[in-house]
């Protein structure tokens, strides 16, 4: 085997410094070990003898050990700068590592921190979703409450008195009643009931259509009242004998009641829809506002025909909307009614006349 393969300084157990007589000595002393004649039985025994004569001789001759001396250097020196560059690459394979190692670490900080941030996301989306809600509820029950409010409010406000509210449209008989054919003769007729204005009562008198040249049969009218409750009254007493009223039938100059009746029905300050007249009790006057003596007489006397409340909502401004405390009955005045209405309420009864025949 060549001194390449085989290093002669550990074959003989010497040092690379040692002199020619230690390594002649160390020679003799291997050599007694590894002779064949003294290893009969080991097959390797020869080789082994052979490769230690051969280091023996390479070590002996100068030139050669010191090529031998300078190749062992060369790899003695390339084993340190691997041992160099190993240690430098474990460094860095640890360096790598660290940082690898830092790097999930980094990374499993950053999942668990958006994890944790998503979790406090949706808690802030829900409590806010949560907030809406409860906003919401809480606006919609203000708006109801409002809407309430304001309905109520609107139902509480009575309707505006129109000029023909205190109007009423009278149809009687001549043959029945052959005084009343002028508007005197009417205001006395409905005087109990309640004060009319006699300037502008209709009173229209009609012979058959068939027969205009015979003298009328039946006679129509409209008398205003100074009060709508009056003219309530004379409504509800149409037909009744006991109120002088016998064949005469008095109604609402527009077919249906005003308004006004409807809010105090439904305020119940009035009697119900088509109720007579002495079964109905008589409303409570209202604390707030005492009644004019004319109709503290009329409420406890016995010239009471219906269950009209005892005050009313003042009309000073026709324009203005009645409100539900300012009630008194005298205001209720149809004084504004001029006479230019008077032709108009002429043509409207002529018309209807005209309609029925």
């Amino acid at each position: 085997m060549s001194g390449e393969e085989l290093n002669p300084y550990e074959l003989l157990n010497v040092k690379v410094e040692s002199t020619d007589q230690e390594i002649r000595t160390a020679y003799r002393q291997r050599s007694l070990k590894v002779h064949p004649d003294r290893n009969p039985n080991n097959p390797d025994a020869a080789r082994k003898f052979h490769e230690l004569n051969q280091a023996y001789e390479l070590l002996l001759d100068p030139l050669r050990r010191l090529a031998l001396d300078a190749k062992l250097r060369l790899k003695q020196a390339q084993k340190e700068r691997y041992k160099n560059y190993d240690l430098k690459r474990k460094t860095m394979v640890d360096e790598l590592e660290e940082r690898e190692r830092a790097l999930k670490k980094t990374k499993s900080d950053k999942q668990k921190e958006e994890a944790a941030r998503s979790q406090e996301t949706e808690r802030i989306k829900d409590q806010g979703r949560r907030l809406r809600e409860e906003k919401l509820k809480e606006f919609e029950k203000k708006e109801q409450e409002a809407m309430s409010a304001a309905k109520e409010e609107q139902e509480t406000d009575a309707p505006a008195l129109q000029s023909t509210d205190t109007t009423v449209r009278v149809k009687y008989s001549l043959s029945e009643h052959p005084s009343l054919t002028t508007a005197s003769s009417l205001a006395s007729l409905f005087a109990p009931f309640g004060v009319t204005d006699v300037d502008t009562i209709v009173v229209s008198l009609k012979s058959p259509k068939k027969a205009p040249h015979k003298p009328p049969k039946y006679g129509t009218a409209l008398v205003p009242f100074k009060r709508i409750g009056d003219a309530f009254a004379a409504v509800c007493a149409t037909g009744l004998p006991e109120r002088g009223l016998s064949g005469i039938e008095v109604g609402w100059i527009g077919g249906s009641e005003p308004e006004i009746l409807g809010w105090l029905r439904k305020k119940g300050h009035l009697g119900p829809l088509g109720s007579g007249l002495s079964n109905e009790p008589q409303v409570q006057q209202p604390e707030e506002k005492a009644l004019p003596p004319q109709a503290q007489s009329r409420a406890s006397g016995s010239d009471v025909f219906s269950s009209f409340p005892s005050t009313f909502p003042d009309f000073s401004t026709p324009d203005e909307a009645p409100k539900v405390k300012d009630f008194d009955y005298e205001s209720l005045t149809l004084m504004r009614m001029r006479q230019a209405e008077r032709a108009r309420l002429e043509r409207e009864i002529l018309e209807k006349e005209g309609t029925e025949s």
